[in-house]
């Protein structure tokens, strides 16, 4: 078996338009560095020297790894990660006080 890797859509092209991939049992950081050797560029996305970016998410089993050990939570066989990009948002504003 391998960690089931969950895409988002604006990064599958990356995946050739898989929404799941597989990658190697180890570290959040290592299965990204890995699956960056299959698909080029999707590393940059989701990590910068060696930490997650702070508008990404990923969790591991439904579990933030915020709350665990960030990079260096540990995944294993049969284990899932999900990518979820951070959406911001709110209302526009103009500088006369409209909206």
């Amino acid at each position: 078996m391998a960690v089931k890797v969950k895409i988002p859509v604006p990064l599958q092209r990356l995946t050739g338009g898989r929404e799941e991939v597989e990658g190697t049992p180890g570290t959040i950081i290592s299965l990204i560095n890995d699956l960056d050797q299959k698909y080029p560029g999707l590393a940059e996305r989701i990590s910068e020297g060696g930490k997650i970016r702070r508008f990404v998410n990923v969790y591991v089993n439904e579990e933030d790894v915020r709350f665990m050990k960030n990079e260096e939570t540990e995944v294993k066989d049969g284990d899932e990660v999900s990518i979820v990009p951070a959406i911001a948002g709110g209302g526009v504003f103009c500088k006369k006080g409209g909206r």
